[in-house]
């Protein structure tokens, strides 16, 4: 892996996020780096250098709805801007727009993270042959994203049966309304079906449910996409 420097010639990481899908999510994200970073001063945290950039197409409107607009190109333009502005490497917290994974790695020379195959990685180590229920957006199971990871590591995934709910969910929150009644209740109801449905752990595959994880009780163990993301940078970024 390649170093930046600071001003002093001090090599270290600079981590390029691909932000702003959504913009709430990504500050979450950054939030999360700043609390796994073990730190005695600001030198010490992470080098995050940050496109938040909520202009990115809609991926639930061209995924679900036919959107004309592809979010890949703008997605590329992104991971292009960040390289150019010296990052080692790239990270998108956002799962479904890792649909457009492939634009991104194409676009640049450097390695994008895939959030996916940290995800499962972590769920495949700590709970071997697991049943995952998806907490996700209805996109999510559209484009099988998950699936396309899951046979390797021995492990197979579940998802609500009220698909439309979980959406509503995820554009409450986008909309910042988060309160317990708006969300919560049909958040829980989601991972109750889950469990029914046989599910050891529950993994958040949808950066806007990491706002809310504090909202699930802790019937079922529960993996954040977003936090297995953060630690991951935070590991690369301080060795």
């Amino acid at each position: 892996m390649r170093s930046s420097h600071d001003a002093s010639g001090t090599e270290h990481v600079a981590v390029g996020v691909l932000g702003g899908m959504g913009p709430e999510a990504t500050i979450t994200f950054m939030q999360r780096v700043l609390d796994a970073t073990p730190v005695e001063d600001d030198i010490d945290h992470v080098h995050m250098v940050v496109d938040n950039n909520p202009k990115v197409p809609s991926r639930i409107k061209a995924l679900l709805e036919g959107g004309n607009e592809t979010p890949g190109p703008a997605i590329a333009e992104m991971a292009q801007r960040l390289e150019q502005s010296g990052c080692d490497f790239l990270v998108m917290p956002c799962n479904t727009a890792h649909y457009y994974w492939q634009d991104a790695q194409d676009a640049v020379s450097i390695p994008v993270w895939h959030i996916v195959e940290r995800t499962l990685d972590g769920v495949a180590e700590q709970w071997p042959g697991a049943r995952i229920g998806m907490l996700c957006s209805p996109a999510l199971r559209k484009i099988g994203l998950y699936e396309g990871f899951i046979e390797a590591r021995d492990l197979s995934l579940a998802y609500p049966q009220d698909e439309p709910a979980m959406l509503e969910v995820i554009r409450n929150v986008k909309k910042g309304q988060v309160s317990d009644e708006v969300v919560g209740n049909a958040f829980r109801r989601a991972a109750e079906d889950l469990a029914s449905q046989g599910a050891d752990v529950l993994v958040l595959a949808c950066t806007e449910l990491s706002i809310i994880s504090h909202m699930l009780d802790d019937a079922l163990p529960v993996v954040d996409s977003v936090e297995v993301l953060a630690r991951s940078v935070v590991k690369a970024a301080t060795q």
